[in-house]
């Protein structure tokens, strides 16, 4: 493996940088690493913020996790376990970010995992983003609970602490970082407006059937019925994407407008959240046009 160390020291501040910079991290949070042999690795210091480092602190370690070179009193991120295990778990990969982007890092904490068919995007790139069990940070624990998960996903969230981004080189790593919270802030707006439209089961095969031309390499394909599938089974991604033979896009019946309760205040004024609000601009169209007869509405 042909490698330019001294430019990845500078490619892990310039990474942490970015992370630190767009507030996917506070404080000293996050960790980032990279392959540079078959057995060795560069990895970010412990108790340092990551939007201050400079590539001199940047620790090499074995995949066993000893120290083969670092600045004076300077160790590996707490969090090395989770690191290895990604490694040892997938040898294709080359690089690691973990970081708390504040939305992502929300369904995390929700317990909503980014699954669904929305983003084409992302059903093209990452496929699904599911959320490991928690684990103590810091510990083998989180190490195990995330094994599973790292054999079919590129991107992940870990419950109640963040997510983690592996990749082929460092930068593919942090886009994939980036994805995942841009699909999060867009998950969020949609369900704050009231409504989801998913991509169909047969739009979601098509752009599988896409990957090859973008040069997408993926751990593992859309599972084909994710009920028939556990929640972190290896041979396959479960994607939650209605059956619509004749369209493309197909409405979130979990999130699907409810008819809406207007709420009168003491004062005489009406309450209404943009959800209501929406849903009765939408009933009033539909009862217009059906006045006017026109079917199509």
């Amino acid at each position: 493996m042909d490698v330019d160390l001294d430019q990845l020291r500078h490619d892990i501040v310039e990474v942490g940088r970015r992370l630190w910079t767009r507030g996917f991290v506070a404080s000293n949070d996050g960790n980032i690493s990279v392959r540079v042999a078959e057995d060795r690795l560069l990895m970010t210091p412990a108790s340092v913020s990551k939007g201050f480092m400079t590539p001199e602190l940047m620790v090499v370690t074995d995949l066993a996790g000893q120290v083969v070179s670092a600045a004076p009193g300077r160790r590996p991120s707490s969090e090395m376990q989770m690191h290895l295990v990604a490694y040892r778990e997938r040898p294709d990969i080359r690089a690691v970010v973990h970081a708390h982007p504040p939305l992502s890092t929300g369904f995390a904490v929700a317990g909503i995992p980014l699954d669904r068919a929305v983003l084409a995007e992302v059903v093209t790139t990452l496929g699904s983003i599911p959320i490991a069990q928690y684990g103590t940070p810091s510990t083998r624990q989180l190490a195990e609970s995330v094994a599973p998960y790292v054999r079919a996903h590129d991107g992940l969230l870990l419950a109640n602490h963040g997510a983690l981004a592996l990749g082929t080189d460092l930068f593919g790593a942090y886009y994939k970082m980036e994805t995942i919270e841009h699909f999060a802030r867009i998950s969020l707006v949609a369900r704050m407006l009231g409504r989801e439209h998913l991509l169909s089961r047969e739009e979601v095969d098509r752009l599988q059937g896409l990957r090859g031309t973008y040069g997408i390499a993926s751990p593992a394909p859309i599972c084909p019925d994710p009920a028939a599938h556990g929640e972190h089974d290896p041979s396959c991604q479960v994607v939650f994407a209605p059956s619509s033979p004749h369209a493309q896009l197909v409405p979130d019946a979990a999130l699907a407008p409810r008819p809406a309760r207007i709420v009168v205040g003491t004062d005489g004024t009406v309450r209404l959240t943009y959800g209501q609000l929406t849903a009765l601009v939408d009933e009033a169209v539909r009862h217009l046009a059906a006045a006017r007869g026109d079917e199509s509405a």
